[in-house]
Parts: structure tokens; sequence; C-alpha cells
């Protein structure tokens, strides 16, 4: 424990003494005496103590106070002060006091989690966790905020909540939380319900998308090493994750893959940052109304070029130079001609050291990846890494004086052949451009010799401008490649969702023009955030009248006025000087002094210093004014652009040229020109040697049409989209004739508009801060004094106090009078109006707190809990009123049903009394008989919904021997049978008495028993063997292959699975683990089948979850297949064409929740059979499952037809119960549609096509290239069962056909010999009677069992074989169990 001694007040003194008692494993003092300020909080007296103790500091401790002897311990949260707790004890405990005295505080470990050690003691102990909202903190300090963050850090929580802005802290190490199982638990859950986490934010923004539809955008914000990037990479994974609905398509492929692409080419290794991000981008993810993703844009801002010719010898290049050079197989380093790295002039740096090979070689590997999943095929993969090598033998050129003096000769000889190799262009060419330039005169062009400085800087321009270009076409191929046709057209409406991941703040050693302009890009996009957390929300509050204290906030539009803002802005005077021939350095220097020496964000240097400084809002930074003219201007000359066009290689023409849809359109007439003329070539020397001519072919190569064309359209679309960030045409031009635009104007420009793009859509912010300045693993020095000057510099320029202050004093919900009535009106009264006395009423009537909301002059405010509470009372008052209407309901169903039931009873006895007395009058039952039926029935009305077979014979045998006199012999059949044969047999009275005497007869209808018998057992083996093996698959889980696109942990051995690599995930309940760990696998899936009734869930389900005994074909699936049987086989086009998508979604969650009370009339077909796709498609596993993928795609190679047949149909025997009968009644369905082509115009190919890719899908989706060579074979594989069970379907359909005519000419033979035929046996004596026989008979034969040998000659059924048989025999044919009879009824597949 821990006395708190003071002798002194606080008041009186600047500090007091506390006394700590330890209660530590450790042995440590009794006793703990420290001097602290009247101010300081729990965070501060443990450190103190721990300082005094010799506690290791890493691990987490506690300050516990104890009241009252053997009272309740309660811990104190480090927000709070120890001096205030003390001034609430009673005055003689204020003083120095023994432990027994009960007042004192208590020093303890915490646990890893976030438990307390032993010996708590208490129920008071409050949780940490409760921090998982900064708004919640009872203190608003920075030191309070900067310990709750340093305690959900140690904890491994490195995201936080500031209401709804999220706050990242880089930890330099990766965590196991970003696996599949995360995004399926933040799965459409409010944002906080949760503990904090980056997939939270994403599945907010993508659930707000589809509800308001409304497009949403998150702004990444943070100085570079604070993780940005990897952010938006959680980001993108997330919502990916959530848009495939259960599968996967190659859009979402595509953005995954693009991501590794760009971090190659753009990301480098910085002081700051292993991975830091040299370009801002800007994904937009575009969506169906549904949800599923349809295409994306990506957007660069400000390639960083400068990085590859200088930077500071500590740092790297880009990344893709180093994968290139170390993983690069032999047949790759000698067909680029690739060196070592420190061989490069352009990779060189201090203490050259490549610690890290392995992992570039694996990163190589995972680019080769990476670009196959954006397009990028292996030719031009090749022509990429070429142009790379290219780029790096350029720095190697080196230069000397010539012989004669007047110019300079470029060298060494072997790298300037090498270059021109790579190149494919003239190596005279080649030198004659990096050595002089031309200068256009009114008449003449004059050759200059460039100097060395400008020599080196035409080479470096060279360079620069070939990496520029090559970038921005890969960004452009990218976007390309995830373009959705529909984007194109301005009438089609979509969803978006953008991902702004900008640079960071950056104040180097060295700060030049790239610097200056990242760091004005900052500037903006701050002034962005704090327009809508402060400004606009402040504002509002004044217009509306209610009461606030404004809160003060540093605003930065003072220095984005500075270097922006015409005429005098720092960009503006720096492109006049950029102009003017005579300009310097030094006098653009002194022309920025002399305009803004009275600005206070201009802070003028000494004289002598080439430097300035911009005060910007995170603190001064001062810029190196070298070079600022040149980079503003750097681009490419005309002599390079005229030698790079001189190129053999198409991909480099390509890459300079200045208009990419003129250069596609010319690229194919080439080709086609081409084309023709090789055949032309082809035709003579084939014509001259006598052979096959081609003059036939000429006219078809001429007017064939060029399909390929098509594409410019798109092209076209994507430059126009990009246009704002790609190279100028005018700097492309080999002979410019305007002057180009500067750097700086095409990066303003792009910036303004990636900022309207923005302001457009629903922001989420997150905050991204760097736990250390060293890079350290995990490491969090909040109280050494480098680290908390670099920690609380982020939280002082990102305002994150005062952010943190205005959302927990203002008001998160917003609503208007109108918005208010509308959305709570059910809570208001009945006469109530949007009057703001009546909301303010109800308001009051809850109870909330006067100081929880406002109502002001148009709009009612709300604090995020009180609005919570306001949504929770709704919710119960809708379902109060759900189960009064409910239970109205139910009531009246369950009378008008009971009426309905009890005219029924009433309408049968009547016809049956009525038939009885006028027909068989000795069997009319007495008065007594008559009472107790009467009574009978109606105690069974009272309590059951249905009505048993009457107690009396009401069968036409027993009527048809009452009337011979026979009624005491024969026997009445209590349950009556409906079937072809009953209904056919209604029409004639006497041949219900006949009886089967024929051996041949008999034989014919055992051999028929016996083969379906047979076909029975047959199918109870398999399915019993399927079973078994279906049971023995690991627990319950469905695993396929997964490529993972973010680092991630195996949840099994907890090993990582690197990115690009495949691992293995349940589809069920998302666990994912290698696959040697498959068989370490103890816990059950927690979506395994078991055998209760279905959940509450129909749509995304595994099939034998969703069957039982009582629904052996899932529920949902046999009412729409049912509905569209009765009303849609004749509508054209019926599985081709989609419905409505909102009827869709409306059907969908009406099936999804409660399907019995959904009235599939009310919609159209199209809408049912576009759920019916949509149900097998979203199955976890196929219907024809995983498993047996290539098992079906195997079978459909087989050579013969027979053997594909036979193949195709063992593997069914596979499938699981619940699947084959699912099956089963899904091919049934699609052969009545296809017996109805004529009208609907789906065959049995067209339905195939249809359903190939629902029932039948590949569980690897990593390479959809593969997978679309395997199209034509699931659609063969599906074609085949719906052919065949078409051909058996109509045979079996004949040879019902055929036997009912059979029937039906005996019966008539039967008739007309009974009526000329006298009786001379007995009927009454006749121990099986004919109808027995004949129900039976014809019952069978009018399932779904197999006909085959039987035909009308087989069964002849005659009067005059109407003889008695031996009872023994009949038996001995007849004898056979009710489960077997059953089992051989049931029709087989």
């Amino acid at each position: 424990g821990v006395v708190l001694k003071a002798g002194e007040r606080p008041r009186k003194k600047t500090t007091v003494f506390l006394q700590i008692y330890p209660r530590l494993p450790q042995d440590t003092a009794a006793c703990c005496t420290l001097q602290v300020s009247p101010r300081a909080t729990t965070a501060t007296v443990i450190q103190n103590a721990g300082a005094t103790l010799g506690l290791d500091m890493t691990r987490h401790y506690a300050l516990l106070e104890v009241r009252q002897d053997g009272g309740a311990e309660r811990m104190l949260r480090h927000s709070e002060i120890p001096v205030e707790r003390v001034l609430l004890w009673p005055p003689g405990a204020r003083n120095q006091h023994p432990q027994e005295e009960g007042y004192y505080f208590i020093l303890q470990a915490q646990g890893s989690g976030g438990d307390l050690g032993s010996g708590t003691g208490g129920s008071e102990v409050s949780s940490l966790e409760e921090y998982d909202d900064l708004c919640s903190l009872s203190t608003l300090t920075e030191d309070t905020i900067l310990a709750a963050l340093r305690q959900r850090f140690y904890k491994h929580n490195i995201y936080t909540y500031a209401s709804g802005i999220l706050v990242a802290i880089n930890p330099f190490k990766f965590l196991p939380i970003y696996n599949p199982k995360y995004v399926k638990m933040y799965n459409d859950q409010p944002l906080g319900k949760l503990s904090p986490h980056i997939f939270a934010v994403a599945d907010v923004a993508f659930h707000t998308m589809l509800k308001q539809q409304e497009n949403q955008c998150v702004v990444i914000s943070g100085e570079s090493g604070s993780g940005k990037t990897q952010s938006a990479n959680f980001l993108i994974h997330c919502l990916t994750a959530l848009s495939q609905k259960g599968y996967s398509s190659g859009v979402e492929r595509t953005i995954l893959g693009a991501g590794p692409v760009l971090e190659a080419f753009g990301n480098a290794k910085t002081a700051q940052n292993n991975h830091s991000s040299r370009f801002g981008k800007f994904i937009q993810v575009n969506y169906l109304e549904s949800g599923v993703v349809r295409g994306a844009v990506v957007e660069k801002y400000f390639l960083e070029k400068c990085r590859l010719v200088f930077r500071d010898r500590s740092e790297r290049n880009y990344h893709v130079f180093y994968y290139l050079l170390v993983g690069a197989s032999k047949e790759e380093q000698r067909e680029f001609s690739l060196l070592h790295p420190e061989d490069y002039a352009y990779l060189q740096q201090e203490d050259f050291n490549l610690e890290d090979a392995e992992d570039l070689r694996c990163e190589f590997k995972r680019l080769h990846q990476a670009m196959e999943m954006v397009g990028f095929l292996v030719p031009t993969k090749k022509q990429i890494f070429s142009v790379l090598s290219a780029i790096l033998y350029l720095g190697n050129v080196t230069y000397s004086q010539s012989e004669d003096g007047q110019g300079l000769e470029a060298g060494p000889a072997d790298v300037l052949y090498t270059l021109s190799d790579l190149l494919e262009v003239k190596q005279e060419l080649l030198v004659e451009a990096l050595t002089k330039r031309k200068l256009m005169m009114a008449n003449n062009t004059v050759v200059l010799h460039y100097t060395l400085d400008e020599a080196v800087t035409a080479r470096d321009s060279m360079a620069k401008s070939l990496y520029s270009s090559l970038f921005d076409w890969i960004v452009l191929h990218i976007n390309h490649a995830l373009l959705n046709r529909r984007d194109m057209e301005e009438a089609v409406s979509c969803l978006s969702i953008g991902i702004l991941d900008i640079f960071g703040f950056e104040d180097f050693q060295t700060n030049s023009f790239e610097q200056f302009c990242i760091n004005y890009s900052i500037e903006k996009v701050h002034y962005y955030f704090h327009q809508h957390v402060f400004t606009l929300e402040q504002e509002e509050y004044q217009e509306e009248g209610i009461s606030w204290s404004p809160i003060d906030y540093k605003d930065n539009l003072g220095c984005i006025h500075l270097i922006s803002q015409k005429p005098t802005g720092l960009f503006h005077i720096l492109d006049e000087e950029s102009n003017l021939s005579q300009s310097t350095d030094n006098t653009l220097l002194e022309k920025f002094k002399q305009l803004h020496h009275d600005n206070p964000y201009f802070v003028p240097t000494t004289v002598m210093e080439p430097a300035f400084i911009i005060q910007h809002f995170t603190g001064t930074i001062k810029y190196q004014i070298k070079d600022f003219r040149e980079k503003n201007t750097d681009h490419m000359r005309p002599e390079i652009v005229s030698l790079l066009r001189s190129s053999q290689r198409a991909f480099m023409r390509q890459l300079i040229g200045s208009d990419p849809v003129a250069f596609f359109r010319w690229g194919i007439l080439r080709s086609t020109i081409h084309i023709i003329a090789v055949f032309k070539e082809a035709g003579r020397r084939r014509a001259a040697a006598g052979t096959l001519l081609f003059k036939d072919i000429y006219p078809l190569s001429l007017t064939c049409p060029i399909r390929n064309l098509m594409n410019s359209r798109s092209l076209k679309h994507i430059v126009g989209l990009t246009r704002h960030d790609l190279t100028p045409r005018s700097l492309l031009h080999p002979h410019p004739r305007n002057q180009p635009s500067s750097i700086s104007a095409q990066f303003q420009a792009s910036l303004n508009q990636l900022l309207e793009t923005v302001g457009r859509a629903e922001p989420f912010f997150i905050h991204c801060i760097r736990s250390n300045a060293e890079k350290n693993l995990y490491h969090f020095n909040a109280f050494t004094d480098v680290t908390v000057c670099v920690f609380l510099q982020q939280m002082r320029y990102t305002g994150m106090l005062e952010t943190v202050r205005i959302r927990k004093s203002g008001y998160n919900a917003k609503f208007t009078f109108k918005e208010f009535q509308e959305k709570f009106k059910v809570l208001l009264p009945k006469e109530a109006t949007s009057a703001p006395k009546d909301i303010a009423n109800l308001l009051q009537k809850m109870g909330l707190g006067q100081s929880t909301y406002q109502i002001g002059k148009t709009k009612v405010f709300l604090k995020e809990r009180e609005r919570q509470h306001l949504q929770d009372t709704l919710n119960k008052e809708v379902m109060r009123h759900i189960v009064i209407l409910q239970r109205w309901f139910r009531a009246c169903l369950i009378r008008r049903h009971f009426l309905c039931k009890k005219d029924a009873a009433i309408r049968i006895q009547v016809s049956t009394y009525m038939c009885l007395s006028h027909s068989v009058s000795p069997l009319l039952p007495s008065s007594d008989q008559w009472y107790n039926l009467n009574h009978t029935s109606s105690l069974y009305l009272s309590k059951h919904t249905r009505i048993l077979t009457l107690p009396i014979a009401t069968s036409t045998s027993s009527l048809y021997t009452g009337r011979c006199g026979n009624n005491r012999e024969g026997r009445g059949n209590t349950t009556i049978r409906i079937s072809r044969a009953t209904r056919v047999s209604e029409q004639w009275n006497a041949s219900l008495e006949r009886e089967i005497t024929d051996t041949d007869e008999l034989r014919h209808l055992d051999e028929f028993l016996g083969n379906q018998l047979q076909d029975c057992f047959r199918f109870i083996r398999i399915s019993s063997l399927v079973l078994d093996l279906f049971l023995d698959s690991p627990l319950g889980h469905m695993f396929s292959t997964y490529q993972v696109n973010i680092r991630q942990s195996c949840d099994l051995c907890g090993f990582y699975i690197w990115v690009m690599e495949k691992a293995y995930m349940c589809s069920a309940c998302k666990l994912i683990c290698h696959k040697k760990c498959l068989s370490k696998i103890i816990t059950d899936c927690s979506t395994r089948c078991d055998d209760g009734e279905p959940g509450c869930l129909h749509f995304g389900v595994q099939v034998c979850v969703l069957t039982s005994k009582t629904y052996p074909i899932p529920m949902v699936l046999l009412m729409m297949l049912e509905h569209v049987e009765m009303n849609g086989l004749y509508t054209e086009g019926l599985y081709r064409k989609s419905g409505s998508a909102s009827h869709a979604r409306e059907l969908h969650q009406l099936l999804e929740i409660n399907p019995e009370t959904a009235t599939l009339e009310n919609y159209s077909i199209h809408t049912v059979t576009g759920l019916v796709k949509r149900w097998f498609r979203e199955l976890p596993d196929p219907l024809l499952t995983y498993r047996l993928y290539k098992d079906f795609l195997h079978a459909v190679e087989l050579p013969e037809q027979s053997e594909r047949l036979r193949a195709v149909y063992q593997k069914l025997d596979e499938l699981p119960s619940a699947n084959f009968k699912t099956l089963e009644r899904l091919v049934f369905h699609l052969v009545r549609v296809a017996k109805e082509e004529e009208h609907n115009r789906m065959s049995a190919n067209s339905l195939a096509i249809v359903f190939a890719p629902c029932i039948l899908r590949s569980q690897d989706t990593t390479d959809p290239f593969l997978v679309m060579k395997d199209v034509s074979k699931t659609t063969t594989c599906v074609e085949i069962l719906i052919s065949e069970q078409f051909r058996r379907y109509t045979e079996k359909m004949k040879d019902i056909t055929e036997l009912e005519y059979a029937e039906a000419l005996a019966v008539n033979q039967l008739k007309l010999k009974r009526q000329n035929t006298v009786r001379t046996v007995s009927l009454h004596r006749t121990p099986y009677c004919c109808h027995e026989v004949g129900s039976t008979e014809s019952s069978i034969m009018s399932l779904y069992a197999r006909p085959s040998g039987i035909r009308q000659t087989q069964i002849r059924l005659s009067h005059c074989q109407m003889v008695k048989r031996d009872s023994s025999l009949q038996r001995k044919r007849f004898h056979c169990s009710r489960v077997q009879w059953r089992q051989a009824l049931h029709p087989s597949s």
C-alpha cells in the first residue's frame, strides 16, 4: 500500500510527499516515499516510483487506492491526480499513518493483457480498455493523452479513437491482427462497439456508402515513417474482402496486385522509414449498388524524380533497382546486362552493404507475381526491366574533354555500347544527344557543345524523365486493367470509396525543392482537416444559435497564402524567375526576401546563407535555394526526345509518345500493315513455287474489322482521368513551340483537383504517429527527452488535443427538425409536429441531461452516447409494436384457420352421412355411433390443425363388398392413396378386384421391383460412404487456397505468411494457416454442420446447414425453384436476363430474414431467377465442392463420350448427401426449363453457361488466366449433366405414357369381359384383393423408377386370369418391410 504523507497542506507547498507500499513479486523496499507536485498524475507517480525502486518500466504497473479496513481496492486511472484522492479521505487519515488505518495506496504489477496481478482484491478495479476513445478521458491534457496512448501501445493496442477519428501508432513491427477473421469480426459493426481497429473504419465507410448512397473517402495523414502506406494497404485489403460476397473477381485481384507494383517503383528506404512512399496516391474504388467492386482508379502525385540521381548518402534509391539486381536469375542478368549494385553510380551510398539480400530476392519474386496480377505479361516485364537497366547505365556515363578541346567526349565505350543496345538506338546518335544540343534560330539550327555541368545535367535529366515516363506508363496500364466498361457511360451512377495516401511531412538536414512541394501539400491537407473538424463545425453551431464556447486552434491558411496565393506567392515568383534566362537562384532568394520580409510565416536568413525558413504548422523548416529554378523546369531535352523516338524498340517509343491514345491507334495500324505485307510476301513465294495461292485471303485481310481499336475509347477515358499528373504533350514534342508549364504549376493543379475530389465525399480521418525516432521495434520511450519531443511534436502539429476537445464537447449527431420527426416518429406523440417544443419534450421525457443536447434554429444537436440511447429506445419501441401486430395477425389467422377446418369437418360428416344413407344402408351408424363420431372429431379439431381419417370404412373396395353382402368378411382400407392409377380407376367401378395369376406377368413385376431395390441399396451404401468421407474432413473446415496480399500470420503456428504467398483459408470461419499446419488443427469450425434445424441465415451458408430431415432441400431454394416452374417456364431469356437491383435487394433481405412471409408473386420472374443464381454463387463451398473440382475437369477431358458420362456420374456419387439432393433438384429444374426451349430460348448449353460458374468453381483464384482456361470444361461438365438427365427424363415420360396406355387398354378389356362373364368364385374369400395389388403396381410404375424393359405386352390384366393363387407364393414375392418399400419408391439420380 501507499500512505500519503501530507504534513503540509498542498495549497501552501509546491511539493507533497506520497508514501507507496509496493506489492510486487520481486524484493523491494516495504515503503517508498516520493516527493511530487500537487498536480502530479498517476502515470507520473508510477514512473517516479519505478525509477526509485529500480523496476523494469517496460512492464505495466497500476496504482490502487485502498479505502476503509478490508474495503475494496480501486485502480486509479493514469490521468487521475492521487493528491486529490487524498483530500477526500478523513482529516485524520491525510497525515502519515500505517496500513492498518485503512487508507493507503498500493503499487502492483499489471499483466500483459491488461489484468492486474494477484491480490487485486476488489470488484471496483476498472480496466484500461475504457480508454478506447480519448474523449472518455476525464482530464484532457497533453500528458493524459500521451499516457493513455502509451498504456494502450504497450498492451499491443496501437489503435485508439478520438470520437470518429482513428489514431494509429506505428510499432515498426508486424502484429497478427489483420487476418481474414478480423475482417469478419468487424463486418457490419458500429464504430466503437469493438476495440479500435483500422478494419472498423473501413467497414463503417463501406456500409455508410451503401446505406446513404454517398461517396466516402479516408484521409490518412502523418509524417514520414508513421505507417501511412501500410494503413492504406490494410484499408484496401478490408474493402476488397467486404465486397467479394463469398467469391473473388478479377477486379479485386488487380487492385490488390497494384499495391506491391506501385510500392516497388515508388518507394525507397530513407533515414526515417524503410519503405517511404516518394509519391502521393489517391485510390478510388468504385462499387455497384450491391456493394461489389466494379472498378478502380489510381491517381499518383509528384514522383520524387531527383532521388534517382541524388539523395543523402545514407539513403537508398527506389526499391525496384535492388529487387532486380539481387533477385534476377543468371539468364536475366545476361539478358539485361546487369552488374552488381555497387557498380552503378546511381546506387552509390556510404557503407554500401545489402544486409537484406535474401529479403530482396523474395521481394523480386513477389513483384513478378504482382505484375502478373495486374496484367503484365512476360514480354512486357522484360521490356520494363530492360528500361530499368538502361537507366542505371546512364548513371555510369562519364565525360572527358575532347582532344581538340572544343567539346566533350562520352565514355566508357562498353557502357555506351550496352546502353545503346538496351535502348536500341544508334550509338553515334546517343553520344551526340549526350554531348551536344541544338538551338533553333530564325533561319537555321545551331549545334552547341555542352559544358561539363550541362552534360551531367542533361544525362541526369534523361534518366529522370525516362523513369518518370515509365512510372506514368505503369500507372496508366494499371488503371486500364482496373477499368470497368460501365464507368465510361455517364448515365451509369456508381458509388466510390477513396483512400488518400499523401506524402509525409519531411524535414531533412538538406531540404530542397522536393521537400518544399511535399510540405505544401501537407499544409493543404491539414487545412482540409481543420475545415471539417473545427471551422465548419463551429460555424454551424454559431449559425444555429446554440450555446457554445469557441475552441481555438492553429490555422495554417496564412502559410498556404504565402506559398501559393497570386501574385506574390512563392510558387508564382519561382515560375517568373524560371522563365528569365538571366535569373539565378540567388536573385530568386533576394526576391523572396524583398516581397515577404514582413510576413510572419517567412523567416529570412543571414545575407550569406543561401536558404530561407518557412513557419509551417509543424514548426520552422529551412530550405536550401540551390537548384530551385532548375528543378522547377526539369524537362526532357528535345534532343533526348528525338533520340528515344528513333529507337527500334516499340516499347521505348510508347514511353516517349506525347499522346498514348494516338500512339495506340498508330501501333495497331502499323501492325495491320505489317501483317498484310507478310501475307502478300508469303503468297508471292507460294505462287512462285506453284503451291497454294493466297489471293482469296487478301480481301479478308483488308476488310476484317480490327476490334482492338475499340479499346482506344477506354484508353482515352483513362488518360482523361489521370491527365493532370501525366507529362504534358509539349514536353515530349521534339520541337515544342509553346513554353511548357512548370513543375510547381503542374503540382498545384493536380493537388487542387485532388482536394476537389476528396471534398465531394464524406471523409474519415486516420492520424498515423511514429512511436520513436530510431525505428526500434515496438518501442515507446514516452518519458525520455528525445522521444517525447518527437511524439509531442506530432501530437501538436496534428492538433490532437484540440481535436479531442472539440469532439468531446461538440455534438456528433445532427438532425434537422423534419429529419428528427421522420426518424423518431414512433417515439413522438401522435399529434406531435416537427416543432422544437415537441422534440424538447421527448428528450426531457427520456431523461437526457441538458448538457447532452441542444436545440438550434433548424437542427437538433446530440452527443453520440445520447444518440445511441435514442436509437436503442426507438428499436425497442418498434419491436414492441411489431410484436403486437404479429400477435393480432396470428390470432386472426388461427381463428380463420379454425373456422375453415370446422366447416370442412361438418361438410365431410354431412357428405358421409348422405352417401351412406343413399348407397349402403347396412353401414349407416346408429344414433350412439353418430354422437361418438361427432364428439371425437370435435375434440380433435380443438387440439390439432388437420383432420385424421374418419374411423369408418370409406374405401371403394369396402363399399363394393358391402353391396355384395360381404361386409363382414371384407377389410376396410383406412388410408387413401392418390396416384395416376387411382385417378384413372375412379372412372370404373369393377376393376379393383383383379388378381395377377399368370407366371410371366408375375416374373416381370418381380424383376422390376428387384431392380429398384438393388438401386436403392446401392444408393444407401454410397450415401453412407460419402457421409463418412465428409465427416472425416478437418473438423468441419472447408479450406481453399488463399493468396496473401498483406503480411499475415498463421493462426496455428504463429509464423508469418508473406505477401504473394499461398495459404489455406477456411471459407466459413476464416481460419488461415500454412499447408503444413493443416494437421495441427484441433478446434472445430465455428460454422460446422449439425443435424438441427436450419439457422436464421439462408444465403452464404453451407448446404448441410440448410438441410435436415424436415427440409432435405434448402427451403429458400425450393421455394424459388417451384415458383419459377409454376410461373416462368415460358418466359423468354429466363436465366439470361436480370431483374431490378432494388427489387432483388428487397427480396433477398426478405428471404434472408423470414422466407415464410415472402410473396414471390409480387416480384418479376427475372428477379427470382437472379436470386437463384446468387444463392448458388454465395455458397462458401460450391455445390459440386472444391474438393472434386479437378476430378470433374479430368472426367470431361476423357476422349469417349460414354467414358465422360460414366466418370462424371461416378464423381457425383462422392458428393455429400445434402449437396447431392440439392443438385438432383436443380438438374431436374433445369431439365424442365430446357424442355420449354421453344418458348424461353434456354437450351441445355445456355443453362450450362449460366450455372457452371455458380455450382462448379475453382478454389484457387490466384491466377485468373488459369481459371479462364477452365471455363469451357466446367460448362461442358454441367451441360453433360443437363443433357443426360434430359434424355432420361424424356425416356421415362415415354415409358410412363406407354404404361398408362397399356393400363387403360387392359382396363377396357377387363370391363368388357366382366360384363359378359358369369362369376363362379366368391370374391370375399380372396386373401389379397386385386385392388391392393393393382394400386401398389401402378404406384410403383408412376414414380421416378426405372421403367426399362416394361412395355405394353409385359403387363396383361385379364379378367379370365383372376383365379385364386397360392398365398405362400404371394408372401414370398411381395414380402418387404415398410422401410424397404419407402426406399424403393424414392427417386434416384
